[in-house]
């Protein structure tokens, strides 16, 4: 915002400059005297601080329920609500259905924006779910529940916790008492999921990765997807990544707490998260993880409809 004329400091630098038609200068020199009479000397008033304005959840939403509202594929559901400061908020979530392919449908479930300061994965499967709406048989034999805003409260304050201080991430299956993760681990439970991917962004890495962790096959998962995910972002090599330990971009460890399938279930699902690097454009995170999560839809039924040959 310019500064007004009643807020700029008054001095012979600014006469001359507006004499000779001039700009007045930034940081003028401050007349201490008029009439040899001595003026008081203000200091300037401090900056204040910019505080970033709000995200807003419909607004980020508002692609999904349009789509939604016209859709025989695509059912919106928002019943889940926690409060949080004296406020309603809802669990945005959703579910595609895709063509009938066997028997059981798959379930698959879709998380983003544990972390509040992470937007990319929400913007990553609003685009994913743009592509089924118009390639329907790309989620042939799939019921995906996709939860693009796990964390809220975080999203609207751009911060990595939720409101409360707490790292959603770290509070799973631990008797946590935030609201958000007791919604979260409930439809854990209820849907049995046979995979779950969570999408990520870290501000430290340079490339693409992965964690892997879960059923046998998670590895014959990961590493096409990764690969998918070369086309538009590099993938991090290193040996080290996030303090794990890895090889050619996948960490078999975790940090305890994340989001995951609930301790005692059996079989276990595929657990995998996908790690954007925070640097490139966003247009290029948001196709790198696209085409990563179809790569596992992909991969993972093919491996369904091989197995009973196995």
């Amino acid at each position: 915002m310019n500064t007004s004329a009643a807020q700029r400091p008054f001095s012979t630098d600014c006469l001359d400059a507006s004499q000779n038609g001039g700009e007045w200068p930034y940081a003028a020199k401050p007349l201490k005297f008029i009439n040899n009479m001595p003026l008081p000397v203000i200091d300037p008033l401090p900056a204040k601080p910019v505080v970033p304005a709000k995200r807003s959840i419909p607004e980020l939403l508002a692609p999904l329920e349009q789509i939604a509202a016209a859709s025989s594929s695509l059912v919106a559901d928002h019943g889940a609500q926690f409060k949080s400061g004296g406020q309603t908020y809802e669990l945005p979530r959703y579910l595609f259905i895709g063509p009938k392919g066997g028997d059981d449908a798959i379930r698959v479930g879709l998380f983003a924006g544990v972390h509040g300061d992470e937007p990319e994965g929400a913007h990553a499967l609003i685009q994913f779910l743009n592509l089924l709406e118009r390639r329907p048989e790309l989620a042939t034999g799939y019921c995906l529940f996709i939860y693009p805003v796990c964390n809220p409260t975080g999203f609207e304050d751009r911060t990595r916790p939720a409101r409360s201080g707490k790292d959603l991430n770290r509070e799973f299956w631990n008797g946590s008492r935030e609201p958000e993760v007791g919604l979260l681990q409930s439809e854990l439970v209820a849907h049995s999921f046979h995979g779950i991917i969570s999408l990520h962004t870290d501000n430290s890495s340079q490339g693409f990765y992965g964690f892997a962790h879960g059923a046998t096959l998670t590895k014959n998962l990961i590493e096409p997807a990764l690969q998918a995910a070369e086309q538009f972002l590099p993938r991090n090599g290193n040996e080290t990544i996030d303090g794990f330990r890895a090889r050619n971009g996948i960490i078999r460890e975790s940090y305890p707490g994340v989001l995951s399938a609930p301790p005692k279930v059996r079989p276990r699902p595929f657990e995998i998260v996908l790690e954007t690097p925070q640097a490139p454009p966003n247009y290029l995170k948001e196709a790198a993880l696209v085409a990563a999560l179809r790569m596992i839809l992909i991969r993972y039924r093919e491996f369904i409809a091989y197995a009973p040959n196995l």
